[in-house]
């Protein structure tokens, strides 16, 4: 797929099938002059806990609510979530066999407070994508892009609200999962869930996703 490009919205810790996406790509353009969009991955990701799927959402500062744009939007530290994210965190994927390897690293990063929205995100994305080897070119539109111009404009498409249709059609291959003895094998939870699982094997189960994609289309030449 020499020369495939697509377009992606920031999030927080993303689901597994953002990842691969992006490790089909050439160039991965996050869109960062949208406005803030709520209930949506760009500030929330879902793990498996204990009792199933569960929702971690870094809550924005008030004025955010109202067209502000997403490299603008601010982060409110005064909700102490950063703590409420961690044990989390550490409740659901302690038991995991990974999750040394990775947790100090992840937790270190938000715990550096991080003002705005975006750079946790893309703080984190680095973080996964250097753990990853991720090949993509990763870069910033230049300003806002209009909707329905290329079938690689996935920014509104990968969204937790539409778990049936998220812009993709991968094959999610089962692997062990902490509490799937209670709730069954749980696909394109937050790519942390794979890492923790998988350790080192994560990349090679996105390769496999990507092997067995079917319905994105190549592209060639610059869309955006």
């Amino acid at each position: 797929m020499t020369g495939t490009e697509y377009l992606l919205s920031t999030a927080y810790m993303p689901p597994a099938g953002y990842f691969a996406v992006m490790m089909q790509a050439e160039r991965v353009f996050i869109e960062r002059h949208e406005n803030y969009v709520k209930q949506s991955y760009r500030n929330r990701c879902i793990i498996m806990a204990t009792n199933g799927i569960h929702s971690l959402t870094v809550p924005v500062l008030r004025g955010s609510f109202h067209k502000v744009p997403l490299g603008e939007t601010g982060i409110d530290y005064s909700r102490r979530w950063v703590s409420v994210h961690q044990r989390a965190i550490v409740s659901a994927y302690r038991n995991s066999p990974f999750f040394s390897f990775y947790a100090d690293d992840l937790f270190g990063i938000l715990d550096s407070c991080i003002p705005l929205l975006l750079d946790l995100n893309m703080k984190i994305l680095n973080y996964f994508t250097m753990l990853l080897e991720i090949p993509a070119e990763i870069l910033f539109t230049d300003s806002y892009v209009s909707q329905g111009n290329s079938p690689h404009d996935l920014r509104y498409s990968i969204s937790p609200k539409g778990c049936e249709n998220k812009g993709y059609d991968f094959v999610f291959p089962p692997y062990s999962q902490v509490f799937s003895d209670r709730h069954g094998f749980i696909p394109d939870l937050s790519i942390i869930d794979l890492l923790f699982n998988l350790g080192p094997e994560t990349r090679n189960y996105l390769v496999e996703m990507t092997g067995r994609e079917k319905n994105i289309p190549p592209g060639k030449g610059r869309i955006w």
